[in-house]
């Protein structure tokens, strides 16, 4: 499937949806299955913790996905807008440090069931992968594939309240914006944890950053920590 935006941004995609309607007891059911294996998949993840290594990882995931191998600064950061040889994406923002093992998206305000989710948590849900391109007017394009889970599926385990209006996303460096929630529940809108089949490298979002495609780039929060929505 091919999305093109008056901008001249273009994407690919494949996503997986699944749009079922049910009443608010099953599907409040459902909800607090998910929740219960949220809680098993933290309770193997911290059982399953084992000795160091020289290269830190985590413990493969309960939906059976390979360990996290997790990525290195690079030894010298390139300035803002600056390329970074090591992905050929430009660079902005100041790169965050966050520690994965204690990493949690939170999902806050109009919502039925606040959520906490753990890196993990994401990996496990369903999974899109994007090519598409940011566009920072007037200083580059970079184009490259995403994969990750799209916000819709995240908002609809917490269950958006009817009135509504917004998100707001929340970045470690204290970088703020909000999102309609049109956009914000698109199915297109995604939050990347991966970056051409590998993690999300620091300089660019790590663990996690949100992806809109079809939107400038100053929306595509890194290093995102929150979403709330209002």
């Amino acid at each position: 499937m091919q999305f093109v935006i008056n901008s001249g941004i273009q994407c690919h995609a494949k996503p997986r949806c699944i749009d079922i309607e049910m009443t608010s007891k099953t599907r409040y059911a459902q909800f607090t299955m998910k929740r219960a294996i949220v809680s098993m998949m933290v309770f193997f993840l911290l059982a399953g913790c084992g000795a160091a290594s020289s290269t830190p990882t985590l413990p493969g995931t309960p939906c059976g996905l390979p360990a996290v191998v997790i990525p290195t600064p690079l030894a010298v950061t390139p300035g803002p807008a600056e390329l970074d040889p090591s992905t050929g994406l430009h660079v902005t923002g100041k790169a965050q440090m966050i520690d994965l093992d204690s990493y949690r998206l939170e999902i806050t305000g109009l919502v039925k069931h606040p959520l906490s989710l753990t890196h993990d948590d994401l990996r496990c849900l369903p999974k899109i992968e994007v090519q598409t391109t940011i566009v920072c007017k007037g200083n580059f394009d970079d184009t490259a594939v995403w994969a990750g889970v799209t916000i819709k599926t995240i908002l609809e385990l917490a269950g958006v309240k009817p009135e509504a209006k917004e998100i707001l996303l929340f970045g470690a460096d204290e970088y703020i914006i909000s999102v309609d929630i049109e956009h914000a529940l698109s199915g297109t809108s995604f939050l990347a944890y991966e970056l051409r089949g590998k993690p999300v490298p620091i300089l660019h979002g790590f663990p996690v950053r949100a992806a809109f495609p079809g939107l400038p780039g100053f929306y595509w929060v890194k290093w995102l920590v929150k979403i709330e929505v209002k």
